[in-house]
C-alpha cells in the first residue's frame, strides 16, 4: 500500500468546464484533446445538450473535460434545462474555460457569461478559439479588450480544427490543477454510455444534413442495440424524434433518401466506436412539442435531477 502511495505522490488531476456561448468551439477542442469523436460538432447553436466528459490521461495527470452546452436565454423547457446544466458546473470544477470566438465581436452572449462568473472563485482561462479566421495583427486587440473585462488566470489563443497551440493551453491547465488521484482508468475516455453516443452520432448526422431545414426539435432514443449471434455484426434500432409531420418528411425525404443518408453516415462512426460492423436501422416519429414536455424530456436523457 505505501508503494503505491508513493507512485501517486505528485499525479495530479481535476475536472476542467468548457464554458462559452453556442457554436465558439468547445466540442471541437474537446474532441481534439481527446483524440476521437465523443461530442457532436454542428454549426448550429445548441448542439451539445448535456455535459459530456471527456477523460485525458497522461503520464501523471488526469484531466477531465466538461463540455457544456453553450449558455443562451433560454426559449423552452429544454433551453432551462441546458442553461441549468452549464451553470451547475462552474460550482463543480477545479478550473474553467472560457471559451470565445476570434471571428467574432465581444457581445450580450460574452457579457452575460462574465457576470455569471462575478460569484465563482475558481481559477478562470480565457481561451481565444478559431484564430485560423483572422489576421495576426487582430489578436493584440482582442487579448487587451477582454482583460479591462475580467482578471483572467491565463490568455491562451488556439485553433482546436487546426491545433496551433492546443498542446499549450494543456501545459497551462496541468500547472493549475491540484493533486489527486486517478478518477478513471487510463483507457476510458469518457463516463458517457456507448449508447448515448450513438444517440449523439445519429443526431449529427442528421443535423449536418438538413442544414436550416430542422432546428433543434428533433431526438434520438436508442430502441435496440444486440450482437448478432455467432457473428460480428451489432444490430442498432433507433428513432429520430421531430415535432412536426413536415419535418418528419424532410428527415425521410424522397423515397427515403435523407434517412439513407444519415444511416449510411451514422454507421461509419457507430462502427469506429464500436469497433465492429454495425447493421443500423432508423424510423421516424412525430411527438409534438416534445422540448416543453418534462416527461418526454426525461425520456430523451434530459434528467434535470442529475445535475
Amino acid at each position: 500500500m505505501q508503494n503505491n502511495l508513493e507512485e501517486n505522490k505528485g499525479y495530479k488531476s481535476g475536472f476542467i468546464s468548457i464554458i462559452g456561448r453556442p457554436n465558439v468551439g468547445k466540442s471541437t477542442y474537446l474532441n481534439r484533446v481527446i483524440g476521437q469523436k465523443i461530442a457532436i460538432m454542428s454549426d448550429k447553436p445548441q448542439t451539445t445538450r448535456n455535459k459530456i466528459q471527456g477523460v485525458l490521461t497522461m503520464d501523471n495527470t488526469q484531466m477531465i473535460f466538461i463540455d457544456t452546452p453553450g449558455i443562451h436565454k433560454p426559449k423552452h423547457k429544454l433551453g432551462d434545462f441546458m442553461m441549468k446544466v452549464a451553470q451547475n458546473t462552474l460550482k463543480e470544477v477545479d478550473l474553467i474555460l472560457f471559451m470565445v470566438n476570434a471571428a467574432e465581436g465581444f457581445g450580450r452572449g460574452e457579457e452575460f457569461i462574465l457576470e455569471k462568473f462575478q460569484t465563482v472563485n475558481t481559477p478562470i482561462f480565457l481561451v481565444i478559439n478559431k484564430i485560423d479566421q483572422i489576421h495576426p495583427d487582430d489578436l493584440l486587440p482582442i487579448i487587451e479588450s477582454y482583460k479591462e473585462k475580467y482578471p483572467f488566470k491565463e490568455i491562451v489563443p488556439i485553433s482546436a480544427l487546426v491545433g496551433n497551440n492546443v498542446e499549450r493551453l494543456l501545459e497551462q491547465i496541468k500547472t493549475y490543477l491540484p493533486e489527486g488521484p486517478q478518477y478513471y482508468p487510463a483507457d476510458q475516455v469518457t463516463d458517457h454510455p456507448e449508447r448515448f453516443i450513438i444517440t449523439e452520432l445519429i443526431r449529427e448526422k442528421a443535423l449536418h444534413l438538413t442544414r436550416e431545414e430542422i432546428p433543434h426539435s428533433l431526438a434520438v432514443v436508442l430502441d435496440k442495440i444486440e450482437r448478432q449471434e455467432g457473428k460480428d455484426i451489432i444490430n442498432v434500432m433507433a428513432t429520430v424524434i421531430v415535432e412536426r409531420d413536415s419535418q418528419k418528411g424532410i428527415i425521410i425525404g424522397k423515397k427515403g433518401s435523407m434517412l439513407k443518408e444519415i444511416g449510411m453516415r451514422a454507421r461509419v462512426d457507430i462502427e469506429n466506436l464500436l469497433g465492429s460492423k454495425v447493421f443500423l436501422e432508423l424510423w421516424v416519429k412525430v411527438q409534438k412539442d416534445w422540448r416543453n414536455k418534462m416527461s418526454q424530456l426525461r425520456d430523451f436523457g434530459f434528467n434535470e435531477d442529475e445535475y
